[in-house]
C-alpha cells in the first residue's frame, strides 16, 4: 500500500504544480475547446469518412478496438474509483464538470492516444500532429483539474495498448 500512497503524493504534488503555472487560465481555456474535441463525435466522423473512403479495414480496427478500450475503461474506473481532483483535495474545484464520478484513468487520454494509434497506422506522415493533439488532450484533463497526472499517462497506456492489439488482430 505505501507504493499506491507515494505514487498518490507525487501525483498531488504534479497536480498542484500544474495549477500554479501562471499560463494556467490561458491554457484552460484553450483546454476546453481541446478537451472537446476528444468528446467522442469526432471519433465517429473519422469512421464514417474512412468507410465512405473505402477504408473498412481501419473502421473494423476503430470499431474493435474502441469496443475493447471501453471495456476495459470501465473495468479500470469501476475498479479503482479514484477521486476526481475536487472530491479528493481540499479547496479545489475543477474547471469544468466531469461526466462520471472517478477519474482513473482518463477516458478522454486513452481515447485520443488510441484514434491517433489506429490513425498513425494508416497516414504514418500525420505521426507527429495525432500525438501532439493526444498529448494536448491528456494536459487539457489535467488543466481543467477533471484528471490526476497519472489517470492521464494510464490513460495513454490503454488507448495505445487496445489499438496496438486491434491492429494485431484484424490486420
Amino acid at each position: 500500500m505505501n507504493i499506491l500512497q507515494n505514487i498518490h503524493a507525487f501525483d498531488v504534488q504534479t497536480f498542484y504544480w500544474c495549477m500554479a503555472r501562471k499560463h494556467r487560465v490561458s491554457l484552460t481555456k484553450i483546454g476546453r475547446a481541446i478537451s472537446f474535441s476528444a468528446d467522442g463525435p469526432l471519433y465517429a466522423a473519422i469512421a464514417a469518412v474512412a468507410w465512405f473512403s473505402g477504408l473498412e479495414t481501419l473502421v473494423w480496427v476503430l470499431a474493435f478496438g474502441f469496443l475493447l478500450e471501453r471495456a476495459v475503461y470501465f473495468v479500470l474506473k469501476r475498479g479503482f474509483k479514484r477521486n476526481r481532483p475536487a472530491e479528493a483535495l481540499d479547496d479545489f474545484s475543477s474547471f469544468i464538470i466531469p461526466s462520471d464520478q472517478f477519474s482513473f484513468p482518463s477516458g478522454h487520454t486513452s481515447g485520443a492516444f488510441f484514434i491517433a494509434f489506429c490513425l498513425s497506422e494508416w497516414f504514418p506522415a500525420f505521426n507527429m500532429v495525432l500525438y501532439f493533439w493526444a498529448a494536448n488532450v491528456g494536459l487539457s484533463r489535467i488543466f481543467l483539474g477533471v484528471h490526476f497526472p497519472t489517470d492521464t499517462v494510464i490513460g495513454a497506456l490503454l488507448g495505445s495498448a487496445c489499438a496496438a492489439f486491434a491492429i494485431g488482430v484484424l490486420i
